[in-house]
């Protein structure tokens, strides 16, 4: 009873309302087949979503106002997305609401702990001097299957998969060649020939590719050769853009190998096995590896809040809930080539004859894919998250995906995040080539009226290093204001796409009073803010953007404090404060103003403090 009590005293404490519609949860000493009530709480969150959809359907009185899901501190680990519905919507007397009590910490997680491990190994693929000091344990098992990952955290610290280099490092490529499809670079020095489930790491102006190897073979003359597997080998060398560079402004573009037991050789990095799925770790200490948490995401998607446009969600708020540990598999089955800001390509090639009815100058085309994220949004409205955590994602964190209004981000933390913290709006994807203006055929399709407020972001962009801290596509009415958005290794909020002067229901978009600072870590063509195409009515005020980091293998220094990049237009920017405010542009149109900016720029932010 010692929960119960507990639970009842932070109620009381953070001001939580005691009525009828509360639902009680407790990962520890709750039971699904009890009532729910603050002495018999439920043990599940999907238990207790469905109790509350059963109120709404029989019109309970339980259900005349909010009903709150009421989480005691704890893990509540999914074996299955949380899948929120139509039928979980609330009104705007009585919105559906998932919270913790302030001072708790309540974590909906797709993680599955590692046990079992014993130290030392006799594989020949690791250095004898190292065996001893490597633990070895078994992969869980879901059902009846190893789980896979690409993540692995040991006690809350994300772990460094096996690398040819520390972490950070490349070496220079020294040919990148499209005939044979094939990269060539300088001898590793360690024999990779047999590494079955090699990968390349390949970094490429302003996105990266991650490229599964499928041969490396010497040439004599102190390199490697080294062919990858297809669908990505086709498409790193048919995609024009963005490809490795070979003899920039600041010499070749840049690699490292990884993923490999023969590269398991530094205390912190680990190595998953296939196809037995044993798990190896080189700890940095000699404590016992039995006495840590070790964690590796079972889910790639943790929530999903999903509608349709003739039944939209409604009214659902997220408050003081954490969400951790989601992977990001996909480049392990089919590598990872991208377009930009972390959308993978379908398929892309340079046209022989350039030329598209809406851009007569194109010569490329790409069909991009979303990446995968660890709480989705579709068709909904009024869906908010307030106080939240995100942290320990392997792709984007939270995104509103399309036909998503009247939401917000407030308060959160995003934190440890493999790819974009938040994103929302449109990026045409599918058989939706990526350059033709994307205006819907039912309007309210575009996300709209979304605001992120006073939200921390940090330590984003750490697996794909081409997404970014806030990411926004085709968005009309959104307020991007009052975040601390850094250690990123591109650009750090990015509005608009499609590369288009046409209009596209882009609109009346507002980024202000953010701190953007620390970033274009790795990458170059970056902005502290970056914008694309034509939005009429929007603003770009009060922000402070600096410490731009000379990215250490970028093949030039194109990085920008603001960088308004193709026929960007309908922006007002003025009073921004950085160190200089010699910004980017590429072809802007005639309606971008762009007033006084720069280091003489006096500010008041009213940033979060977390």
């Amino acid at each position: 009873m010692r929960v119960v009590a507990v639970l009842a005293a932070m109620i009381i404490a953070s001001g939580i309302t005691s009525n009828s519609g509360n639902i009680y949860v407790s990962a520890t000493g709750g039971n699904d087949k009890a009532d729910g009530s603050i002495g018999h709480p439920l043990q599940t969150v999907g238990e207790a979503l469905k109790r509350a959809r059963e109120w709404r359907r029989l019109k309970a009185p339980e259900a005349s106002e909010d009903i709150r899901i009421i989480l005691d501190g704890g893990i509540y680990r999914q074996t299955s997305p949380l899948f929120l519905r139509p039928e979980d919507s609330g009104t705007e007397t009585s919105a559906t609401i998932i919270c913790a009590p302030e001072g708790t910490d309540a974590v909906i997680s797709g993680g599955v702990e590692v046990k079992g491990w014993t130290r030392g190994c006799d594989d020949p693929r690791i250095s004898p001097e190292l065996r001893d000091k490597i633990w070895v344990a078994d992969a869980p098992l879901d059902g009846n299957r190893l789980v896979e990952t690409r993540q692995l955290y040991v006690d809350g610290a994300k772990a460094q998969r096996a690398s040819q280099f520390a972490p950070g490092v490349m070496e220079r490529m020294v040919d990148f060649n499209t005939s044979d499809r094939t990269i060539t670079v300088p001898d590793p020095k360690t024999d990779l020939s047999k590494a079955g489930q090699l990968e390349m790491f390949v970094h490429q102006r302003w996105a990266i590719a991650i490229l599964r190897v499928k041969d490396i073979r010497e040439d004599g003359k102190g390199n490697v050769i080294v062919s990858f597997h297809d669908p990505e080998s086709k498409l790193e060398f048919d995609h024009p853009w963005p490809q490795p560079v070979i003899d920039g402004e600041r010499g070749n573009s840049s690699y490292f190998f990884a993923n490999a037991l023969e590269l398991l050789d530094e205390p912190g990095e680990w190595y998953q096995d296939y196809p037995s799925g044993r798990i190896y770790y080189y700890p940095e200490s000699e404590t016992d590896m039995n006495d840590r948490e070790v964690v590796i995401p079972l889910l790639e998607t943790l929530v999903t809040v999903d509608g349709s446009r003739e039944r939209p969600v409604s009214n659902i708020r997220f408050e003081n809930v954490g969400f951790e540990h989601a992977s990001w598999l996909r480049p392990s089955r089919e590598g990872h080539v991208t377009l930009q800001g972390g959308f993978r390509l379908l398929d892309a090639y340079k046209l022989q004859i350039p030329g598209l009815p809406e851009k007569a100058e194109l010569e490329n085309q790409a069909w991009i894919a979303r990446p995968e994220a660890a709480v989705t949004v579709c068709h909904a409205d009024g869906i908010d998250f307030t106080d939240c955590n995100f942290r320990h994602l392997g792709a984007t964190g939270l995104d509103y995906i399309t036909a998503v209004s009247n939401s917000k981000v407030e308060g959160c933390l995003f934190e440890d995040i493999g790819g974009t913290a938040i994103q929302m709006g449109t990026f045409p994807d599918g058989g939706f080539e990526t350059h033709v203006p994307y205006i819907p055929a039912v309007g309210s399709d575009i996300c709209r009226d979304i605001t992120v407020k006073s939200n921390v972001i940090r330590n984003a962009t750490n697996e794909d290093w081409g997404c970014v801290g806030i990411g926004a596509g085709y968005v009309r009415d959104v307020e991007i204001a009052d975040n601390e958005v850094s250690d990123l290794n591109y650009s750090g909020i990015c509005v608009g796409w499609g590369w288009t002067p046409l209009e596209s229901g882009m609109c009346n978009n507002r980024i202000t009073g953010n701190h953007v600072h620390h970033f274009a870590g790795q990458l170059y063509d970056a902005g502290g803010i970056y914008t694309l195409s034509n939005q009429p009515g929007s603003v770009i005020t009060g922000n402070r953007i600096d410490n731009l980091i000379d990215a250490p293998y970028a093949t030039n220094n194109r990085a920008f404090y603001i960088y308004f990049d193709e026929a960007t237009d309908g922006y007002t920017v003025t009073g921004n404060q950085c160190p200089d405010p010699e910004f980017g542009y590429n072809r802007p149109g005639p309606k971008l103003i762009v007033g006084d900016n720069g280091p003489d720029v006096k500010l008041n932010l009213n940033l979060p403090k977390k």
